[in-house]
């Protein structure tokens, strides 16, 4: 055949063998699927690692999808360690946890496990790919990312008839060092979270001009600006103001001014209002402020009482603007330091937590970070309850543990609650700080992760 024959022939292959080319490319496009669930409910479970034995790591996402896109385990038995704080699945004679599987492209498995804790966990709320996974298998197609990777603990108030949010230092994509003067967002009453997975949470963030959440709280001084006691009051001419405490703090944690600020509706920004203590020579012990997470109790006399706590309360006021606002108006708590087991064998120290009051079991409960935990120093969660907010609090149980990870700073979603059932909302930070983890769990470390309880687990009849 001459040259320009085989010129010709090699021109038209491409375009000959292109459809069928292309038909096997898109029939095994898709990476091997595994799902992971919930042996009892049949519940998606987020959060649960994969291992192989060359140390690969794979996540469950939010609905609880693992897509596995390792060339090398295609076609191969490959054997999978299963992890997954407070789940589990059988061990073998050997003592491994884990199961085999020789994977495909374009096929799929569910892997079931054990939930060996009271709560159950939904799924992440902050940061970013929390359908990554799914989405490499072609679901969850229209989640639509936040701009956010990762932050730190929350505080919420109902404010306008919406949610609002506010989030600690944040990390964002374009740069190690991220926004470190709280970043916010709401959501509409009505968009209530999900009490069952896969749990998704449309913020409306506040936003600057380059399309990034934007700081929310940057008061003057150096170091970030942290906000706790968020709180929606009334003041003498009936209009609601959204209110907080405020911290300014140096590296590596020293807090050194301290006082009181309040949402400018204008600039949809925090305005600080009132500084109440600086660290100085001889006043180096920070002021007691309206902190932690907000509690508003109305008793039979029709007067409404604020209390602040984390988690047990440790000052309360009128539930007024002018008698938040007036140091001389608080009256100053003193919480119990350790709170009995149900079992009455030991008392267990809170670290941090939120407690609320729940209409359908008509009793104050409170979540809390036990302090010194025996899986973690700061991963264990507890749950305890009390007749009044002000105590005693008793029948502590753990409720969710996170084997050598820290899980703290918890809130308590009250009014995200079923109508029917017992259930309780709560999520707090996953973070490898202060643990003993030697690496960081990808795309979760650093956020927000939300647990339902169901109370009829954890309070005796």
């Amino acid at each position: 055949m001459r040259l320009l024959d085989w010129r010709i022939v090699l021109a038209i292959l491409p375009v000959v063998f292109q459809p069928h080319w292309g038909r096997c490319e898109t029939d095994h496009a898709k990476p091997f699927e595994i799902q992971v669930l919930d042996r009892e409910t049949g519940w998606p479970v987020p959060l649960i690692e994969l291992e192989t034995n060359h140390h690969l790591r794979f996540v469950s996402d939010n609905a609880g999808r693992i897509a596995i896109d390792a060339p090398e385990l295609y076609g191969v038995s490959t054997w999978l360690h299963v992890r997954g704080h407070g789940y589990s699945v059988p061990a073998d004679g050997f003592g491994y946890r884990g199961l085999r599987v020789t994977p495909h492209r374009g096929q799929k498995t569910k892997v079931f496990v054990d939930r060996e804790q009271r709560a159950l966990r939904l799924g992440r709320i902050t940061g970013a790919g929390l359908f990554a996974e799914s989405q490499k298998l072609g679901f969850d197609l229209d989640w639509q990312e936040s701009g956010v990777m990762g932050c730190d603990s929350v505080q919420n108030a109902i404010y306008q008839g919406k949610y609002f949010w506010a989030w600690g230092d944040t990390t964002l994509p374009s740069y190690p060092l991220g926004r470190f003067h709280m970043t916010g967002a709401t959501t509409p009453l009505d968009q209530q979270l999900s009490i069952t997975p896969p749990v998704k949470v449309h913020y409306q963030y506040f936003r600057g001009e380059d399309s990034a959440p934007r700081d929310l709280a940057k008061f003057p001084g150096d170091g970030p600006t942290w906000l706790s006691g968020l709180a929606t009051l009334p003041d003498q001419q009936g209009r609601n103001k959204l209110v907080g405490s405020y911290s300014k703090i140096r590296p590596p944690m020293t807090e050194y001014e301290s006082g009181l600020c309040v949402w400018n509706d204008q600039a949809r920004r925090f305005d600080r209002m009132s500084v109440l203590w600086k660290l100085s020579g001889d006043d180096r012990q920070p002021m007691q402020l309206p902190s932690g997470h907000s509690s508003i109790v109305t008793g039979e006399d029709g007067e409404s009482w604020i209390f602040f706590g984390d988690p047990l309360p440790t000052l309360k006021c009128r539930a007024e603007f002018e008698s938040w606002s007036n140091p001389d108006r608080w009256v100053h708590l003193q919480p119990q330091k350790q709170i009995l087991t149900v079992d009455g064998s030991s008392r267990i120290e809170p670290h941090r937590g939120a407690i609320a009051w729940h209409p359908i079991v008509k009793k104050w409960v409170c979540i809390f970070t036990r302090y010194n935990g025996e899986d973690s120093f700061l991963g264990e969660i507890w749950f305890a309850i009390s007749e009044n907010p002000e105590g005693p609090w008793h029948g502590a149980v753990k409720v969710a543990t996170h084997d050598t990870y820290t899980f703290y700073n918890p809130q308590v979603h009250s009014p995200f609650q079923d109508g029917e059932d017992p259930i309780l909302l709560f999520e707090a930070t996953y973070t490898k700080t202060f643990s003993k983890a030697e690496r960081a769990t990808s795309r979760w470390d650093y956020n927000q992760v939300l647990y339902r309880l169901n109370l009829k687990d954890v309070i005796s009849n």
